[in-house]
């Protein structure tokens, strides 16, 4: 039976945003904070300003921090699961920080790491795009590309890391590196950093007359508004870039689809939500031509339906649930 006076946090640490919010305890949503993370800010100012996202998001939902029951973070990163630790986060430049037993210390309460993709699909099948499904696996493509796994209830983790670390996986030789260092990943053809760096270079180039009018070749100021916006007002060189983009992420799906047998196909992130259509429905084509015909009618692939939302719902509701499954154990020892 659900406590609705219990009192959760779920926080997304994103790679330009970091957002807290605070649930009840059937993980209706209370009071959302959003702040900025720069990407020069090391890691100590980072930390300083997750503890005070949190404390303004307990303020704010007239709570206590004596109340809070668990805190759940995702973060877009590598962690190792026996001790909270996030190894690398390297859209962050973080290596090595312990960040569950720096957020634990602070605020005396159990803190449970996820990769923040895994927070996103977790969201997604508990109120989502995903509800319902037995493996649903999404790819979130932004700063890099992420990829997250539910299968059977449960998020899809090896016993030491966080996986599903596609974003980095090698799709051909050469090429540019990603934010690991890796050469020819799906992070250096269909991230939104990748995306806007080809628009920056088609807008420098004259291809792309609205897109240079509107913003420029500033790739800060590329984001996934302004490429849909260019894409509107005719730009189609960001289109054809755009498109071509998808058709990596539909390589990723057949992948996904072949390795794991996924019934639901989710795609999220900041550059689907503003092209949910353009990218879902191109990357939808591809997989339908490549996929083996056995898998045909096994699966559907769809945008991500709670936008912000999903990593922060996915992270209190895992974090609920991996401290319910501790104290289940607790017990029955």
């Amino acid at each position: 039976m659900q406590k609705k006076d219990e009192f959760w946090i779920g926080f997304d640490l994103g790679g330009t945003k970091m957002l807290a919010c605070g649930f009840d305890g059937a993980l209706n949503p209370m009071e959302r904070v959003k702040k900025r993370t720069k990407g020069a800010d090391g890691p100590d100012t980072v930390i300083q300003r997750i503890i005070d996202t949190i404390q303004k998001t307990i303020d704010q939902s007239g709570k206590k921090t004596s109340d809070l029951r668990g805190i759940g973070i995702g973060v877009p990163g590598t962690i190792d699961l026996q001790t909270g630790v996030v190894l690398a986060a390297p859209n962050l430049g973080w290596r090595d920080i312990p960040v569950k037993s720096l957020i634990e210390d602070h605020f005396d309460t159990k803190v449970v790491l996820c990769n923040d993709v895994d927070a996103g699909i977790y969201g997604e099948y508990s109120s989502g795009a995903a509800k319902g499904a037995y493996c649903a696996v999404g790819i979130f493509p932004g700063t890099g590309v992420g990829g997250g796994c539910v299968l059977n209830g449960h998020i899809f983790q090896g016993k030491y890391r966080t996986a599903m670390e596609i974003g980095h996986i090698p799709f051909f030789s050469g090429g540019t590196r990603d934010g690991a260092g890796n050469e020819g990943t799906l992070e250096t053809v269909a991230s939104r950093l990748a995306i806007s760096a080809a628009a920056a270079q088609a807008a420098f180039r004259g291809a792309a007359p609205h897109l240079m009018k509107s913003v420029g070749t500033d790739l800060s100021e590329i984001k996934s508004g302004a490429l849909a916006d260019a894409i509107l007002n005719g730009d189609k060189s960001i289109k054809e870039i755009v498109l071509h983009a998808a058709n990596y992420i539909g390589q990723a799906i057949v992948t996904l689809i072949h390795l794991f047998g996924a019934d639901k196909v989710v795609l999220g992130g900041g550059l689907v939500q503003a092209m949910p259509d353009l990218i879902v429905n191109n990357a939808r084509k591809y997989v339908m031509k490549h996929v083996l015909a056995s898998f045909n009618g096994t699966f559907e692939i769809s945008a991500a339906s709670l936008g912000d939302d999903a990593a922060i719902v996915g992270a209190a509701a895992w974090a609920k649930k991996q401290l319910a499954e501790t104290e289940k154990g607790k017990k029955a020892e």
